[in-house]
């Protein structure tokens, strides 16, 4: 199963009906190396579905995060919450300034995980490990505008 039917499973074992605006905010997630906010996604799928309200993004992604589908990562230096629909052990880099988060896989974080589970006999769902920082390119911007 992709990532994408994993999404929609997961909301309708919650009891959800599977809406056009669900499947693409699914879809978005699924396809997206992004790490976006709530209204990101909206913005992005407004066009597509005017009568889509932004209560029914979080109400969706809130789902998903209960269920270990996705991750809720919070703020990127932003005050606002960012997901992850990539649920594997990885480091979470945010950028302070321009807010970009990427992925960092790490043999050491997917050890962690496993020591966890093993050590206190939780269901491990899912967990995060983010940092933060400046990015290369806002580090170069930086240097070259101190010049």
């Amino acid at each position: 199963m992709n990532l994408y039917e994993t999404l929609l499973t997961a909301l309708k074992t919650q009891g959800k009906r599977i809406t056009p605006q669900r499947e693409a905010i699914c879809r978005l997630l699924a396809e997206s190396d992004e790490h976006p906010t709530a209204r990101q996604i909206y913005e992005t799928l407004k066009a597509q579905f005017p009568s889509m309200s932004l209560a029914t993004v979080y109400n969706t992604l809130d789902v998903l995060v209960s269920v270990g589908a996705i991750n809720r990562l919070g703020s990127a230096g932003d005050d606002t919450v960012h997901y992850d629909a990539d649920t594997n052990p990885h480091i979470n880099l945010a950028c302070i300034k321009c807010h970009r988060i990427i992925d960092l896989p790490s043999e050491h974080i997917q050890a962690l995980q496993e020591e966890v589970a093993r050590n206190s006999q939780y269901r491990i769902l899912g967990g995060r490990v983010l940092y933060y920082g400046l990015c290369p390119e806002c580090q170069r911007e930086a240097v070259e505008g101190g010049r």
